[in-house]
């Protein structure tokens, strides 16, 4: 099967967006955003436009049977492009270089009243130099799922041409930031939920979505914030580290267009998750630990986020496979 290659700009922006913004003040405990209950108003911003793009929405997620539409998936495929030459899967090996995902230097709890942390990337840095786990994870992602993203694309260029596509995804980054600005501005109480919905209209609906979210996350500790795993040589930037019903978990911030009801509708973002506890248990400037995850999407319509709590255990296997991950990226980048 022939694979092009996605842009990583174009991948970035679809599977995730990040933001790094000004330091912000310490959080306090919180219970409701009635601000983010109330109805919507019509954004003048030109960000992404569902109408717009509706036909096209319709036609990537639609499961219709019709005379031009096939039954399947894979029907679909070799109806548009042919027969499809599989390839072999992953072979399933044993990690060559374990690595604990608890730092046992460091302590599980995480002291209360300390200021929230925000590391920002030095671009000129040694960090540079180093993967992160966004880029890990896009060159080592499977065969198949390289080839529903070229599908993709090449139906969203298909539809709206390069120069639309491109629009579209600067759109998608454009909303994406301005969702962290907004959910920053809230957990750090630099702005209450009815200010952040009038001066970001344009998200208001994924606020809204969130908003029952919002009242069981307390203790925020970190935002936007930089964790490196020096031993292991990778970096991210965790978007989130709070309490979310009595367990200090890292919390993923993530949008999308259609629900995602499911964990594995999430694809590899319970890695990127893992990812990232490994590397704050690393990090000496985090002095506490953490050991569960959260995902949230947030949908635009303003429709009830789907959350996935990742439990300790489970963080444990996903952690095994983005060693397993990191191991193939590090092979094939020598």
């Amino acid at each position: 099967m022939r694979i092009f290659g996605l842009h990583s700009y174009c991948l970035s922006t679809v599977l995730s967006v990040r933001f790094l913004g000004s330091p912000c003040p310490r959080t306090a405990k919180f219970s409701s955003f009635p601000g983010l209950r109330s109805r919507k108003k019509n954004s003048s911003y030109s960000d992404v436009d569902s109408q717009h793009y509706s036909s096209l929405l319709k036609a990537v997620v639609s499961t219709r049977i019709s005379s031009q539409t096939p039954e399947t998936i894979e029907n679909e495929d070799q109806w548009l492009y042919g027969s499809v030459i599989k390839s072999k899967s992953r072979m399933c090996r044993a990690l060559r270089n374990p690595f604990p995902l608890v730092n046992d230097a460091k302590c599980i709890v995480k002291k209360e009243n300390e200021s929230i942390t925000r590391i920002k990337l030095r671009r000129g840095s040694d960090h540079a130099s180093i993967p992160s786990v966004t880029k890990i994870l896009q060159k080592t992602m499977s065969v198949q799922q390289a080839f529903y993203l070229e599908r993709w694309q090449k139906r969203m260029v298909a539809e709206l041409g390069v120069e639309g596509f491109t629009e579209y995804t600067n759109n998608l980054f454009t909303q994406g930031k301005q969702f962290h600005v907004a959910v920053e501005r809230i957990l750090t109480r630099e702005r209450n939920a009815t200010e952040v919905c009038e001066s970001l209209e344009s998200v208001s609906g994924f606020l809204q979505s969130i908003s029952h979210v919002l009242e069981g996350v307390t203790g925020v500790t970190a935002i936007e914030s930089v964790v490196l795993h020096q031993p292991l040589q990778y970096l991210g930037i965790v978007d989130c580290v709070a309490v979310y019903k009595n367990s200090l978990c890292v919390i993923e911030w993530k949008t999308s267009e259609k629900p995602k009801p499911f964990l594995h509708n999430t694809y590899d973002n319970p890695l990127q998750v893992a990812a990232y506890i490994g590397a704050l248990n690393s990090d000496r400037n985090y002095n506490y630990q953490v050991d569960t995850g959260l995902i949230v999407v947030a949908y635009k319509d303003g429709s009830p986020a789907h959350t996935h709590f990742l439990k300790a255990d489970q963080v444990v296997q996903y952690w095994d496979t983005w060693l397993l991950r990191l191991e193939e990226y590090m092979e094939n980048d020598e």
